[in-house]
């Protein structure tokens, strides 16, 4: 038996949802849903003010692509690449060969950033530690951890701006002890 692995599918362009739809339900009707698991669209919350109102929508982050959490068995392989608007699976060579799997750690990472993941982050810095920011606004900018929250993985990290201290909540994620 093997294990369950994200795959990455691709789908035409604009299409993922509509493909994820189609693909939910061949799983249902064909009965493999001890073979195909989650499938995911790669999105993330996106705010834009319009005409003064604050609109929220939701942005694909690789469009053209799911993502599917499957055990990749024959019968599985062949129902996902056969479903409507899929074009193929990405990391096959072709003529039959089935594709690699994504690293855990990258689908980790996706899930992180669609607020998904069930994994808590190990972290090798404590209150009191000197740490540098990674992403964001703050990127490259050194700081103190003043405390720090597991349930939420976020730290606060009181940095220096414009000559005071300013606490700033930043994620596990985003930092690295110095």
């Amino acid at each position: 038996m093997e294990d369950k692995q994200w795959y990455v599918v691709n789908t035409y362009s604009g299409h993922e949802n509509r493909v994820k739809e189609n693909l939910e339900r061949r799983v249902e009707s064909m009965g493999i849903e001890d073979a195909l698991f989650r499938i995911l669209v790669a999105e993330e919350k996106e705010i834009e003010y319009k005409n003064g109102k604050k609109v929220e929508k939701m942005r694909n982050l690789f469009p053209g692509y799911l993502f599917v959490e499957m055990i990749m068995t024959d019968e599985a392989w062949y129902i996902v690449r056969n479903t409507p608007g899929v074009t193929g699976f990405i990391g096959s060579s072709g003529g039959g060969a089935k594709p690699f799997p994504v690293s855990p750690e990258e689908i980790e990472s996706i899930l992180r950033r669609m607020g998904m993941s069930d994994q808590k982050l190990i972290v090798d810095f404590e209150v009191g530690d000197t740490v540098r920011i990674l992403a964001g606004p703050f990127a490259g900018i050194e700081g103190t951890v003043d405390s720090m929250n597991d349930d939420s993985q976020t730290a606060m990290i009181l940095t220096i701006l414009f000559g005071r201290e300013t606490p700033t909540e930043i994620s596990y994620a985003d930092l690295e002890r110095l």
